[in-house]
């Protein structure tokens, strides 16, 4: 029986959630990150539901049925590779797991990534709608963020009141 691993597909400009679609009339388990967000023109404000990493869509398949989709829907164009093994890159379930608690949860907008950090302080979230939440303290732009790393794409970041984290001791708790 082939393991099912979590891959990042590239999908044609604009056509995420269109995909998403296909997917879900497939039956194919699949994860698009969007969130809503208020964009504020001259005139008025309008909220919109965005793709948070434009032109990529996450797929939980085996290797066999990346490949089917990659040929059966056309707005796919490729996997995200690993650079060390020139392989489809697989996202870990437990990165995967704290990427989606962090989309569902936080009320702030949700930020991408792909530049290199150091790594910060391991803390855990112990107030407000990301009570629980595992990740990175660090400073962007003087603000304090805690950081979820999918080790192959960068870092989720959302800004949090350093007040709302705790340090994680080396035991994990």
């Amino acid at each position: 029986m082939e393991e099912i691993h979590w891959y990042a597909l590239y999908v044609r400009m604009h056509h995420e959630k269109k995909t998403a679609e296909q997917f879900k009339a497939l039956g194919v388990e699949h994860f698009l990150p969007v969130q809503e967000v208020v964009r504020q023109w001259s005139d008025r404000k309008k909220k919109m539901t965005v793709v948070v990493i434009p032109m990529l869509i996450f797929v939980h398949v085996t290797e066999k049925r990346r490949i089917e989709l990659l040929k059966q829907i056309p707005s796919l164009s490729g996997t995200l590779m690993d650079r060390c093994t020139r392989r489809p890159a697989i996202i870990r379930q437990e990165e995967m797991e704290r990427f989606m608690f962090m989309l569902d949860y936080s009320e702030e907008s949700i930020h991408f990534s792909n530049e290199s950090m150091k790594p910060g302080e391991d803390v855990i979230v112990i107030k407000g709608p990301l009570n629980g939440l595992v990740g990175q303290l660090v400073t962007l732009n003087g603000k304090t963020q805690i950081t979820v790393r999918l080790e192959q794409l960068g870092y989720a970041t959302v800004e949090m009141p350093v007040g709302f984290v705790q340090k994680l001791s080396a035991n994990g708790k």
